[in-house]
C-alpha cells in the first residue's frame, strides 16, 4: 500500500530499498522559499540501524505490512527460544540474535508479540511490565524503609540484575519496565 509523504507519524511503518523501517521521530517543514519536505529518523526493523531521511512533500511512499502476531513463549531449547501459537499450536523458533537482550525479561508463559514481515519475523516486543520473583537480594537493615531513597542490586529469576528498594526481600515478586529495567513496584 503507498502512502503520501504527508501521511507520516511516529510508529508509521515504511518499505524502503526493499526494507522495512518504522518512523522513530518525523517534522513537516514548510520553508519560505521552495518545496515542502518531512525531515525523518527511522529505524530498520531487522539491522536496528537508526538514520535520518528526508522525503519530499506529497511524495509515494510504500508502507510496509508488519503484522503484529501474539505468541507464548514456551521454553528455551539450547540457543533458540521457542514461541507457540496459542490457537494452531504450532511453534516459532528464534535464535538469541533474534531476541537479544529481550532475553532478561522472557519467562516461560509470557505472551508477547512476533512482528512478522513478508512472513518472517522480524522483530520481538515484549509487554510493557513483567513481574518476576527476586531470587537473591541483601537483606534490608532494621529501620530501612522507602522514604530512604536507597537501593540495592537484586537478582531475578532471568538472571537479570535490578536496583530494587531497600525494603524488597528475597523471594518477593516485583514489576519491572522492560522499556528502561527499572523496578516499578511490588506485585
Amino acid at each position: 500500500m503507498a502512502l503520501s509523504s504527508n501521511d507520516i507519524k511516529v510508529g508509521t511503518e515504511l518499505e524502503i530499498d526493499g526494507a522495512p523501517w518504522r518512523v522513530l521521530e518525523f517534522l513537516h517543514v514548510k520553508p519560505g522559499k521552495g518545496a515542502a519536505f518531512v525531515r525523518t529518523k527511522i529505524r530498520n526493523f531487522i539491522t536496528g540501524n537508526t538514520i535520518e531521511k528526508t522525503f519530499r512533500a506529497g511524495v509515494s511512499i510504500d508502507e510496509a505490512e508488519v503484522f503484529k502476531e501474539t505468541k507464548q513463549f514456551t521454553y528455551k531449547d539450547g540457543s533458540q527460544f521457542v514461541f507457540m501459537d496459542l490457537i494452531t499450536y504450532e511453534e516459532i523458533r528464534l535464535n538469541d540474535a533474534d531476541v537479544g537482550d529481550k532475553t532478561k525479561w522472557l519467562k516461560e508463559g509470557m505472551d508477547c508479540n512476533l512482528l512478522l514481515w513478508k512472513g518472517k519475523v522480524i522483530g520481538l516486543e515484549l509487554p510493557v511490565t513483567v513481574q518476576l520473583k527476586v531470587e537473591q537480594v541483601d537483606p534490608g537493615l532494621k529501620g530501612d524503609t522507602a522514604q530512604g531513597g536507597g537501593t540495592k542490586p537484586a537478582t531475578l529469576e532471568t538472571g537479570t540484575i535490578v536496583n530494587v528498594p531497600l525494603f524488597i526481600n528475597t523471594g518477593d515478586t516485583i514489576i519491572v519496565d522492560t522499556r528502561t529495567g527499572q523496578y516499578t513496584s511490588r506485585a
